[in-house]
């Protein structure tokens, strides 16, 4: 897989074929990065949603124990620079004002990393810049990561 940067007008897409892949693909993704902190993720259950950001954290050098923030709603790692990354899962959040209510625009205009699952329930609230992020579970087991341009 060769590094990429996000395009501003081209979705860019990752494809893994097995976990066995999944380490590059992340490394692909944390290398396009660029300037963007805000990435809100969309999939289905058991897309690869968790697994995808662990593996994103992982590349960008954080060494905490990197799980889902279900109940917690959001988890804060330190990368490799000891810049803090924020990790949200918005799945039991009932409406958005539960989210503004424990901090949200706090962490999303903080200019650190910022990754959302289930992004879709905070809908109203993501920034305008906030990059799209699909990931897809294909036919044949593998993964479709496709990052969109922002609008």
């Amino acid at each position: 897989m060769k590094a990429t940067t996000l395009s501003p007008t081209d979705a860019v897409r990752i494809k893994m074929a097995s976990l066995a892949d999944l380490p590059s693909a992340a490394r692909q993704f944390a290398e396009a990065i660029a300037d963007r902190t805000v990435f809100a993720f969309y999939g289905k259950m058991g897309a690869g949603k968790t697994t995808f950001i662990r593996a994103v954290c992982e590349a960008l050098g954080v060494e905490d124990v990197i799980n889902s923030p279900t109940f917690a709603i959001v988890n804060e790692y330190l990368d490799g620079k000891g810049q803090p990354i924020y990790h949200f899962d918005f799945y039991r959040v009932a409406k958005e004002q539960e989210a503004l209510d424990m901090g949200y625009e706090d962490y999303v205009y903080s200019g650190n990393l910022c990754f959302m699952e289930w992004p879709e329930l905070v809908e109203n609230l993501l920034p305008p810049d906030a990059v799209k992020v699909s990931i897809e579970e294909l036919a044949d087991g593998g993964r479709l990561v496709t990052i969109f341009p922002s609008t």
